[in-house]
């Protein structure tokens, strides 16, 4: 809020460094004057709506921050936001069920910018048997069921590769949304026994010579390993939808495809 009570300049100039944009450069880009985008991040010019909206897709801000550069400027928001169980999202929603249950038998779930599921199929809810409420979070977190000592942590074969991943990507949410939610889960989850050092969370790189890397589980006393497909949606407007992401469980090995298709 701080930020927003500044002015939306500062929040465009940290945004154009971020992304190593000279302000010349950027100006050319959104077809103003260098000294007018100068003014603007200064404070002493007030931009368009339209202006803030071409800088912030110039400059590839979500639908959620370009909403707090609109306040900021004193403009109303452009980009609503629907809670996803509204009477306006029926059809999305019903059509994202259908998607979910189409990939059985294997599991798949839509989860929110701090991978939160919003919706599941039955064989992802299969996949957390046993574990308890407050390892999954409710609703249930990615993050949290995961990475919790009492959840999927000690099911996990690989967990100090997973893990690694896992909280890569954590960083980067916290990072990008600068979400006070993101931030406080991942401050929790740094106390938790088993997991790396925050400092080195932003240090996790593949392994150049895997294809994927396979999560490996453990469940009702077979191994299983498999690899994830992560689809967002190709034209969202409101900003639940845009920070929609569908996250799909694919088997990554035979024995994996013959015990999830057994089922």
């Amino acid at each position: 809020m701080a930020a927003v009570r500044g002015g939306v300049g500062p929040l465009i100039r940290e945004r154009r460094a971020s992304a190593r944009r000279s302000q010349l450069d950027l100006a050319l880009d959104v077809g103003v004057s260098a000294r007018h985008l100068s003014f603007v991040e200064l404070g002493k010019a007030r931009p368009s709506p339209e202006l803030l909206i071409l800088i912030a897709n110039r400059l590839g801000v979500s639908a959620r921050e370009q909403n707090d550069w609109l306040i900021a400027a004193g403009h109303a928001p452009r980009h609503a936001e629907t809670p996803l169980d509204a009477a306006s999202m029926a059809s999305v929603r019903r059509s994202l069920q259908a998607f979910l249950d189409a990939h059985e038998p294997f599991p798949a779930v839509a989860i929110d910018r701090c991978w939160t599921v919003q919706l599941w199929n039955d064989a992802s809810a299969w996949l957390g048997n046993g574990i308890s409420a407050e390892a999954r979070g409710v609703p249930t977190n990615i993050f949290r069921i995961s990475l919790h000592p009492d959840g999927f942590a000690r099911r996990t074969r690989n967990f100090d590769q997973w893990s690694a991943y896992l909280l890569r990507q954590l960083d980067l949410i916290v990072r990008r949304t600068r979400s006070a939610e993101a931030e406080a889960l991942a401050a929790e989850i740094e106390e938790w026994p088993g997991i790396a050092p925050r400092e080195t969370w932003s240090r996790w790189a593949p392994r150049a010579d895997d294809p994927v890397m396979p999560w490996v589980l453990e469940h009702s006393g077979v191994e299983l390993s498999m690899f994830t497909v992560m689809a967002t949606l190709g034209t969202p407007v409101d900003v639940t939808l845009t920070e929609m992401t569908v996250e799909l469980f694919l088997a990554a090995d035979p024995m994996t495809q013959a015990i999830f298709a057994a089922r």
